[in-house]
């Protein structure tokens, strides 16, 4: 049987079936490509890139290559190209998801569409310089920048307050801004929180104590250098209010610290002789500003101390971390002295244990 032959078709035939095979195949390919970047997933999972405004949009690129949640590196090519982010990159802080596409995450970076970080302002902050070091670690800020404004009298009196005072506009807290705000930003959010946290009510409490919110944060600021009982904060801001009252110096050891800078261990009768506005050994009434960033558990404390007419406390002989607080002077010396004792006694138990393995060996 002769086998079947197929028709010949003319030659502008053949051309116009192969030129739209081209075109079909085009097409696919355009929708495809145009699927990939703009509607399918790029990102094998979530992940957080920080952009400053001296990157480029290559050293970006970069940085993507070399991540391994990135399931196509030339999807993102074509996105910056087609967003042209040669000239548009934003600094800022950007999470980007795993279900975002290539232009998604190339028009987020584009136009500025950084979602806020959080800024923890915690622990036992002393001075500038580790308020300063805490901001700057978690914020494209630099240290220097932060630490320029808060000792800047002028830059910090357009919130209400100056270098003296400013540790009590902190309050330890989490704050959400964008990770690229500015000194100013940072310092204005910082205002706001005080703002808030300062209502009417606890207005109200701090005149009850005769105390301004200002005064009510030196206090505090004190409170929070003579323990760190969250239980004591209270009894310790009972015995400083008594004694203000009384118009008693307050005779505050952690004041003292904060003169030379918390560099000494132990405050010796020779400190308690350096003529400073700071010295409460000294001066009678409180120091001209907080000593620390006081934290809010410690302005609580002022503002709702416990009742007493305490004047007095010392430190448990059990070393257990806690006070003795009394409102007598015989009483307050009594404590004293069965404290040292204890530590004369430890002392020298430690002495003879020492004594005992250095024979051993």
């Amino acid at each position: 049987m002769a086998r079947a032959r197929h028709p010949k078709y003319p030659r502008w035939v053949r051309i116009v079936i192969g030129v739209s095979m081209l075109i079909v195949m085009a097409i696919l390919i355009m929708t495809t490509v145009y699927i990939r970047d703009n509607r399918m997933s790029n990102f094998r999972g979530d992940f957080i890139i920080f952009i400053n405004d001296t990157t480029t949009a290559d050293q970006l690129l970069d940085r993507f290559r070399g991540d391994t949640l990135v399931k196509s590196i030339r999807s993102l090519e074509r996105a910056f190209r087609k967003e042209d982010m040669a000239h548009q990159i934003r600094e800022g802080r950007y999470e980007i998801k795993k279900e975002q596409s290539s232009i998604e995450v190339a028009r987020m970076i584009k136009r500025g569409w950084q979602r806020p970080c959080r800024l923890t302002i915690s622990g036992t902050i002393r001075t500038k310089g580790v308020l300063a070091s805490k901001i700057a670690a978690q914020m494209m800020v630099d240290s220097t920048q932060i630490a320029d404004a808060l000792n800047d009298d002028g830059y910090l009196g357009q919130f209400g307050f100056h270098s003296g005072n400013v540790f009590s506009m902190v309050l330890p807290d989490t704050y959400e801004m964008y990770w690229n705000a500015t000194p100013y930003e940072i310092l204005k959010r910082f205002y706001v929180e005080y703002e808030a946290f300062w209502n009417e009510n606890r207005i109200k409490k701090a005149r009850q104590q005769g105390l301004t919110p200002l005064e009510v944060s030196i206090l505090a600021s004190i409170v929070a250098g003579e323990t760190n009982r969250r239980d004591e904060y209270p009894y310790v801001a009972r015995v400083y209010l008594n004694r203000l009252h009384k118009h008693m110096k307050l005779q505050a050891c952690p004041t003292i610290c904060y003169i030379y800078d918390y560099k000494i261990t132990r405050v010796l009768r020779s400190h308690l002789k350096n003529d400073s506005p700071y010295n409460t050994y000294m001066y009678e009434g409180l120091p001209p500003g907080p000593i620390c960033v006081p934290p809010k558990a410690c302005i609580d404390a002022v503002l709702n101390p416990a009742e007493g007419n305490y004047l007095y406390f010392s430190a448990n002989p059990a070393f257990d971390g806690t006070n003795r607080f009394t409102s007598t002077y015989s009483e307050h010396q009594q404590f004293s002295k069965e404290y040292h004792k204890a530590i004369s006694e430890k002392q020298k138990a430690e002495r003879e244990a020492a004594k005992a393995a250095s024979a051993a060996e």
